[in-house]
This record gives structure tokens, C-alpha cells and sequence, in this order.
């Protein structure tokens, strides 16, 4: 069951990523086509006021499709009515007169594309080259329409694509808040629990005993203490604790668990905060800020091997997930939200196809005050689309077990 949850969490994220995207586009004019629960290809739709929605066979996420996300050039019908030339070359008159009309900057259907349309419905074809050649009239229609998205001003634009990842940043400080004002498990000093033959235990640490200082510094919280023990890479740290009234100084050596976090071997005490919803409401913005500012620190670090063992993919992500479900609903919810975070700042990278290059993309045609041609768009994507991959496959090696030591 809470794999099950685990993975709705996932889906929940993505499919209300395209839903910013969605609402925002029909809000500036640019009326979206599909809007699916799931990928396609569908198991039911529906057609309302010219949108299809559906429910997708791939159970997760969600997909939208806003109209001529693209100018349209001569080239797209090379692509899309190549294999339908080849079986019935009586179209080429017909493609021809379109790609003139395109050279010639014509954005508008004409009567060039009433004649292409109904010379496709006069041939006869195959299954593969029809659906290529009525998806090419599809992509025509739509980015010759006046709702294009090419067509809109670049502050539309950039809303549309921002809209996804927006929604993700506003869903995590919103359920931050939500599980602040609920309560949430704080770390205490207090040594809860000493595990059989780890270093605290060799050391001395025993079950009952208050840390109260490390390295010659008080701490008042237990972050404190943590950061110290990472901080240490592996050296000595001297633990100053209160035992039933008396001060005991305990040297202890962190070790690496799991190949991650360097630890000591105790469990802290925990208790339950509940906060005012103004103060859920500021903790939620602090705690957003910090988790960004370590997600940034984290892209920087991607170059080095240590860097590179902190990525994950949908796989790790949902096995912890699935952990937190266990351990406590609100501490899930907590970590759904970091998930939401990030997957904006992820989408928010200049790199196509993530929103954050279709956003560079947009201010940089404004700035020239004219569009980037396809091909260009093409070409930057191979590069994005190969580093998103290599970070997934990075990230899926270390879920699978090639998560090397630090």
C-alpha cells in the first residue's frame, strides 16, 4: 500500500505541473487541444468545447498539448508527409504549394492547406503513412491558428511555461505549511536509541544521555549536531553529553552507512510542534529557501563523484517515499513536498526540452524580435534531452546498488 501511495504522490506532481500549464494557456488565449489524466494513448476521452480530455493507459502524470509551440517552416512537412510522398507522389504538387507559402512568411492556412487536406483524403495510403500525414495537417491547423503559441507575446509565453513549475513551487510551501500547522517530528538532544557495535557504542554513548556540546561548542538543536558529524568527512568528534547530572566527554569516530550520510550510530529522541498558521505559513517560505539553496549547491556539485552519488531517479525517489509513508503520513507529506520543489527547480534549468529553456527561448526572440528557427530548437534539445538522460541513468545506477562509498 504505500508503494501504491508512493507512486500516486509521484503521479500527483507531474499532473498538476500540466495543469498550470493548461489553465494558464486557456487564460491567455492559447486554447490547449488534450488534456490527459495518465499518457497516452488513451482509454476513454471525451470532446468539449474543442479540447479532448482523457484518461491516459500510462497511469502517471499528466499531458497537455498547446497549439503551434513551434513556428511553422518547410521542413515540418518534409517530416510528416515524407513516407505519404512516397506512396502516392500525386501529393507533391499540393506539399510544394504549402512550403511556398511558408517560405514566403505567409502564416496563415489559405487556400494552399483546404487543397493539401483534400488531396491527402483523395489518395490512398497505409496505416503509418496517413497517421504521419494527418498528424502533419494537425500541427499545420494548429500553428497556423491565431491561438498559437508562437504567436503570443513573449510575457504570455514565458507565463504559460512557468505556470508548470510554479504550481509545483506554490504546491510545496502550501503543504509545508499545511504539516508545520499539524505538527511536525522535531530531533531532540536526547539519545534515544545506541545501535549494537557502531561507533557510538564502542565510544561509550548510552541510551538516556543529552548531548550538550561538540567540539568544545554548545548546541541547542540537533541539526547542530548533525552538521557537525558531516562536516567531520570521517575525523574524530569529541561529544560533550549530560549523564544523570554529569559531564562525560566521549570521542567518537563517524562512519559511513549506506555509502551516504556519515553517522555515528545513535537515534535522537523525537517531539511534536505544532505551529500558528502565520508561523507555518514563514516556515514554509524559510524551509522552501534552504532546501533550494542545497538543491542548487547540489546541481554545482554534479561535476564531482560525490556530486554525481547524491542524484536519484523515480526509482530511489519512490522507495523513500515509500519508507516515509511508513514512518509517518505527515512525515511523507513533508517529502512530497521537497519532491515538488524539486522537480520545478529541475524544470527550470535553461536546457530544451525543460520549461526552463522554453523560457530562455522566449526572452531570447523577444530580445531579437523575431523567432529561433526550428532547427535551432532541434539541435539544443539533442544536448538537453542527452544530460537529462545521463543524470537519469546516473541517478537509476545508484538506486540499483552502484552508489559507491564517499
Amino acid at each position: 500500500m504505500s508503494w501504491l501511495i508512493a507512486i500516486l504522490g509521484l503521479a500527483l506532481l507531474v499532473l498538476i505541473h500540466e495543469a498550470g500549464h493548461f489553465f494558464t494557456a486557456r487564460a491567455l488565449g492559447m486554447r490547449p487541444r488534450r488534456f490527459y489524466i495518465g499518457f497516452p494513448p488513451a482509454v476513454a476521452k471525451v470532446n468539449r468545447g474543442g479540447i479532448e480530455y482523457g484518461v491516459g493507459a500510462i497511469p502517471l502524470g499528466g499531458y497537455v498539448k498547446i497549439p503551434g509551440m513551434h513556428r511553422p517552416a518547410p521542413s515540418d512537412l518534409d517530416t510528416h508527409f515524407g513516407r505519404a510522398l512516397h506512396e502516392a507522389p500525386e501529393l507533391t504538387g499540393s506539399v510544394e504549394r504549402m512550403k511556398r507559402r511558408l517560405e514566403r512568411g505567409e502564416f496563415t492556412p489559405g487556400v494552399e492547406l483546404s487543397a493539401l487536406e483534400a488531396s491527402v483524403r483523395g489518395v490512398e495510403l497505409s496505416a503509418a503513412a496517413r497517421r504521419g500525414a494527418e498528424r502533419g495537417l494537425e500541427e499545420l491547423r494548429d500553428a497556423l491558428g491565431d491561438d498559437a503559441y508562437w504567436r503570443a507575446g513573449t510575457w504570455r509565453r514565458v507565463a504559460v511555461i512557468f505556470a508548470g513549475p510554479g504550481v509545483n513551487l506554490v504546491f510545496a510551501v502550501a503543504l509545508l505549511a499545511i504539516v508545520f500547522a499539524f505538527g511536525v517530528r522535531v530531533a531532540t538532544l536526547n539519545v534515544n536509541e545506541v545501535q549494537s557495535g557502531s561507533p557510538a557504542d564502542l565510544a561509550g554513548l548510552r541510551v538516556g544521555d543529552r548531548i550538550v556540546g561538540v567540539d568544545g561548542q554548545q548546541v541547542d538543536e540537533f541539526n547542530e549536531v548533525y552538521d557537525a558529524v558531516q562536516a567531520s568527512e570521517g575525523t574524530p568528534v569529541t561529544l560533550a553529553v549530560d549523564r544523570d547530572g554529569r559531564r562525560e566527554t566521549i570521542h567518537v569516530t563517524p562512519t559511513h552507512y549506506l555509502g551516504q550520510n556519515w553517522a555515528v550510530g545513535f537515534r535522537p529522541g523525537v517531539r511534536w510542534e505544532r505551529y500558528s498558521p502565520g508561523e507555518a505559513i514563514a516556515l514554509a517560505f524559510g524551509r522552501t529557501w534552504e532546501v533550494t539553496k542545497a538543491i542548487g549547491n547540489g546541481f554545482a556539485r554534479l561535476v564531482t563523484p560525490e556530486g554525481r552519488r547524491d542524484i536519484s531517479s523515480p526509482v530511489g525517489i519512490t522507495r523513500v517515499s515509500s519508507q516515509a509513508v511508513d514512518v509517518d503520513f505527515r512525515v511523507y507529506l513533508q517529502l512530497l513536498a521537497f519532491i515538488s520543489l524539486s522537480l520545478a527547480l529541475l524544470n527550470l534549468l535553461p536546457l530544451l526540452p525543460l520549461d526552463g529553456g522554453h523560457i530562455a527561448f522566449s526572452i531570447v526572440e523577444g530580445l531579437r524580435g523575431r523567432a529561433v528557427g526550428r532547427e535551432v530548437y532541434e539541435r539544443v534539445s539533442v544536448i538537453g534531452i542527452a544530460l537529462v538522460l545521463m543524470l537519469f541513468f546516473i541517478g537509476l545506477s545508484n538506486d540499483l546498488g552502484g552508489r559507491g562509498p564517499g
